[in-house]
């Protein structure tokens, strides 16, 4: 039945990293489980990722990779959004999991970010930018290490929305994922199907997106594959309504999702 909802409010950018690795029975992915305090997603398991910072749009760095024309084209925005989604995406990976997308020349990658642990602090306290950082220890951001993967926008009626932007990337040889942030309770590496698994046993909440986009790696037999798909990116924005006295959201194949029995919103 109809519900009505929370008037709407301001939408804002955001960029997410599925970290890829390979593993024994196929492509696993990095994971963090928020801790339960947070205002957005709190308790819920989730990939890498956050808003998108004014000053990525403006950061003045080295770029290896498809010029910014070539992301503005595959996401729908101008170039000045996409520069600021892409360096989003990198920096909110270092800050979240210790790996870092940069490198001392275009065609390498840093192998250790152990000597960054006081950098990373910094950023994530927003102590100084992104663009600092790169440029105060020569670094070049490896843009061509990402890949555009799907774009989710929060519904209409949430308190806190945000247009996000899905990347994926291959964890660089010899870079630990740690989780090491404020904002997780634990993290680690898991295969989609043992994601999903612990969101179907109730042990972990899995929002539609995450759910979704593990769903959608699940069917890669390696790293390497998922690399080459090139997925269509349609805008996807879902709606909340209620059932049977649950909120729930509608979204495409939404079906198996709810036929798990898991209805994350039934108790906000």
């Amino acid at each position: 039945m109809a519900h009505e909802l929370h008037p709407d409010f301001a939408v804002k950018d955001a960029s997410t990293v599925i970290l890829v690795r390979d593993g024994v029975p196929g492509p696993e992915v990095f994971l963090l489980h928020r801790v339960g305090g947070m205002a957005f997603a709190a308790g819920m398991t989730v990939f890498p990722g956050g808003g998108v910072d004014p000053q990525d749009a403006s950061a003045d760095i080295a770029w290896a990779g498809a010029p910014v024309s070539w992301w503005a084209g595959r996401f729908g925005v101008d170039e000045a959004r996409a520069k600021a989604l892409v360096c989003a995406a990198v920096r909110e990976t270092f800050e979240e999991c210790g790996v870092l997308l940069a490198g001392p020349t275009a065609d390498t990658v840093v192998s250790d970010t152990s000597s960054y642990a006081t950098a990373r602090k910094q950023l994530e306290a927003r102590e100084y930018s992104f663009s600092d950082f790169l440029a105060r220890e020569g670094l070049v951001l490896r843009a061509d290490l990402l890949r555009p993967w799907a774009n989710w926008v929060t519904p209409t009626g949430e308190h806190r929305r945000y247009d996000t932007r899905f990347f994926v990337a291959a964890a660089p040889a010899g870079q630990t994922a740690d989780g090491a942030t404020s904002e997780a309770a634990s993290a680690g590496w898991q295969t989609p199907e043992e994601a999903i698994a612990d969101w179907r046993e109730g042990r972990t909440l899995l929002l539609p997106p995450t759910w979704t986009q593990l769903r959608s790696i699940a069917e890669f037999g390696s790293v390497a594959e998922v690399l080459a798909a090139e997925p269509e990116i349609p805008v996807i924005l879902p709606t909340l309504y209620q059932e049977d006295g649950q909120r729930r959201v509608r979204f495409p194949g939404q079906d198996p999702y709810y036929g798990a029995g898991i209805h994350p919103w039934s108790n906000r």
